[in-house]
């Protein structure tokens, strides 16, 4: 049997941020091979992959980018924080990111069979995985088209990367606007751009709930049509970008600050990890 040197097993844990243990047990097995040993410890992690299929994924972390009229805004979600923050998760991400934009994928089934390298971001991440040693998972991608973009990733705490990231497209030249757009964004958390954008569906179901607490409260049937659309427009103020009061300065709406800054926001994506 090949001795084992600390050297090896220090250059293999490097390489593929395994255990101390099992790189050991496999260089052995290997009898002191790198590329064999580097085989081996792929092949188990696979096998973990298998078994982990249905554990959660609540960490992980945003990353966004954007190439002339295009953009894209990704979740990539592990098991825990201590991955999160790990160099080789925020690496792989980067490189997800990548071959996602080079490959021009629109949806996540374009993004998870994009080429990287020799093998597709499905088996990448895959393979990562199986060397760090948590489910992970690209959970979600957004994808828009406009003039220009303004992205916004926020830490909520600084020890972890992102993990609510924004991406705004509009047309207009004030991009400190468009940020803080973006910034308002990532705090209100708005379901559509405009109050034309939310489903007839439910916008109906609101209407009759709304109605319907407003009978309960006795109000008189002559004015309750009044009493219902003022309460729909607290809906759409919750749920439209345009709609909503600016978070910086609530005496106007996100739409008259947009107007006056000579911006038109012509859509967003909001990712929140685990959200």
């Amino acid at each position: 049997m090949a001795t084992i040197s600390i050297a090896d097993i220090k250059a293999l844990r490097e390489q593929l941020g395994t255990g101390m243990v099992d790189t050991k047990k496999a260089l052995e097995e290997a009898d002191g091979d790198l590329e064999k040993a580097t085989e081996i410890l792929r092949l188990k992690g696979a096998k973990g992959n298998a078994k982990r299929a249905d554990r959660s994924t609540s960490e992980g972390l945003v990353a966004a980018r954007a190439k002339g009229e295009e953009a894209w805004l990704i979740e990539l979600a592990c098991e825990t924080d201590f991955v999160a923050k790990n160099d080789k998760f925020i690496a792989l991400a980067d490189g997800v990111l990548e071959a996602i934009v080079l490959a021009d994928a629109k949806s996540l089934e374009e993004a998870l069979a994009a080429p990287a390298a020799t093998k597709t971001v499905a088996e990448v991440i895959d393979d990562e995985a199986a060397v760090i040693g948590e489910k992970i998972v690209l959970r979600r991608l957004s994808y828009l088209t406009g003039d220009a973009f303004s992205i916004y990733l926020h830490k909520t705490s600084k020890d972890l990367p992102p993990q609510v990231g924004v991406v705004v497209a509009y047309t207009g030249s004030d991009e400190e606007t468009a940020r803080s757009i973006a910034q308002h964004i990532s705090f209100a958390n708005p379901d559509y751009l405009t109050r034309d954008d939310v489903p007839a569906d439910k916008v109906a179901g609101e209407r009759r709930i709304v109605e319907e607490i407003s009978r309960q409260e006795g109000k008189p049937e002559a004015i309750l049509p009044k009493i219902v659309e003022g309460r729909l427009g607290a809906y759409y103020k919750q749920v439209a970008l345009l709609e909503q009061d600016y978070a910086k300065d609530n005496s106007q709406t996100v739409a008259k600050v947009a107007q006056a800054a000579g911006l038109t926001l012509t859509g967003f994506a909001r990712f929140k990890v685990g959200a």
